[in-house]
C-alpha cells in the first residue's frame, strides 16, 4: 500500500528494488488492492507481476470506493454487480489472468455477506480468482460467509496495539481453518520508533497524521509504552521491529491457526529486518510482558472506526 498511497512520496525505483529482494528472501506473498492509489498500486505491481507470476502468491481487494457525497472520503461497496466489476479491473492492471487469493476489503452492512462471497464464488468458478478472502469481519460474519464459500484468508489488524480480533474473528478463523493475516503488525511503523508523533513528525499528507494514537496526548502515552518493546529488543540484541512481529508470529501456536503477516515497507534494508524476525523465538515471561500493552493503549486505530469489525464484535 504505502508504495502507491497513504503515506506520502515514494522513491520508486527503491521500492521496486524492495520487491525483488523480498522474493530474494523468500517472501513470495505480495498483497494490493484496488483502493490504494485508486488502482495505481496494481499498474505498479504489473511489471514485477509479468517477471515473476509462477514465482508469488498474488492478491488483491474490493469493497471500498470513493465516497461520490464527500470527496476524499470512502465508502464500503459490496455489491455482487459491483464485485463482478472490480475483479476485471484489478486482473487489467495487474497484467494477469488469475488472481490467488481476492479479498473483501470491507465488510458493507447495507449487503448480505452470503450474496457478496456468493458473487466471489461464481469469479473462483470462472477462474478469475483461486481463493476467497475477507478483511475485517467478526467471527460471526466469518462463518456464515464461510458456509457459502470456504474462506481461505482473513485480513484484520492484528499487533501489539491492537487485538480486538481475539475475541470472535481469531477462534472462528481457527475453527474454521481459516488462515490469518495481520495487516498493520508494525503499528503502522510507531511500533518501530520510526516516528513518535504524526502530527510533527510526518509529512502532511501522510494519513497517519489523522489516526488518534499517533498524534497528541495519545502519542506521548503510547510512546511510553515503547519502552518495554525496547527492552526486550535488547534482551533478544534484535530490533524493536523484529520484535513486534515476532509476537504476531507467536500468535499461530498460541491460537492454533496459520498466521501470515504483512508487515508493508518501501526500502530493501527493512524487507530484510521484517524477514529476519521470523527467526526470533520469544519466551514466555517475554510474551508475557508484551501481551501487557494493548490494554494500555490511548486511541482509536482510526478517527472513525466504521470500516472496522470492532464496534460488530
Amino acid at each position: 500500500m504505502g508504495m502507491s498511497y497513504a503515506y506520502g512520496p515514494t522513491d520508486l525505483d527503491e521500492a521496486r528494488a524492495t520487491l525483488e529482494r523480498a522474493l530474494e528472501l523468500g517472501v513470495n506473498h505480495f498483497d494490493t488492492a484496488e483502493l490504494y492509489g485508486d488502482g495505481e498500486n496494481e499498474r505498479f505491481l504489473a511489471p514485477f507481476v509479468a517477471a515473476h507470476r509462477e514465482e508469488i502468491v498474488l492478491d488483491s481487494k474490493c469493497g471500498i470506493v470513493p465516497d461520490p457525497d464527500h470527496p476524499g472520503s470512502a465508502v464500503a461497496d459490496n455489491r455482487p454487480e459491483y464485485i463482478r466489476r472490480a475483479v476485471d479491473g484489478s486482473l487489467r492492471r495487474l497484467g494477469t489472468d488469475t488472481l490467488d487469493l481476492y479479498y473483501l476489503h470491507r465488510r458493507d452492512v447495507r449487503v448480505p455477506i452470503e450474496e457478496s462471497v456468493g458473487a466471489m464464488g461464481e469469479l473462483v468458478a470462472a477462474g478469475k480468482v483461486r481463493h476467497l478472502g475477507l478483511s475485517e469481519v467478526t467471527g460471526e460474519e466469518l462463518r456464515a460467509a464461510h458456509a457459502v464459500h470456504p474462506i481461505a484468508a482473513l485480513q484484520s489488524e492484528w499487533s501489539l496495539f491492537s487485538r480486538d480480533v481475539e475475541r470472535t474473528a481469531v477462534p472462528a478463523a481457527a475453527e474454521l481453518g481459516t488462515a490469518f493475516v495481520p495487516y498493520s503488525p508494525l503499528g503502522r511503523g510507531f511500533l518501530t520508533g520510526a516516528f513518535a508523533a504524526a502530527d510533527t513528525d510526518l509529512p502532511a499528507e501522510d494519513f497517519r497524521r489523522n489516526q488518534p494514537r499517533f498524534t497528541g496526548e495519545n502519542a506521548g502515552r503510547n510512546g511510553a509504552l515503547l519502552a518495554v518493546v525496547r527492552e526486550i529488543a535488547a534482551e533478544q540484541g534484535v530490533t524493536p521491529a523484529q520484535i513486534a512481529l515476532a509476537w504476531v508470529h507467536a500468535q499461530a501456536e498460541r491460537h492454533g491457526l496459520t498466521v501470515v503477516p504483512i508487515p508493508g515497507t518501501r526500502n530493501r534494508r527493512r524487507i530484510e529486518e521484517n524477514a529476519a524476525a521470523t527467526r526470533v523465538a520469544l519466551d514466555e515471561s517475554q510474551l508475557t510482558r508484551l501481551d501487557a500493552l494493548a490494554d494500555q493503549v490511548a486511541g482509536d486505530r482510526y478517527a472513525s472506526m466504521g470500516h472496522t469489525s470492532a464496534g460488530r464484535e
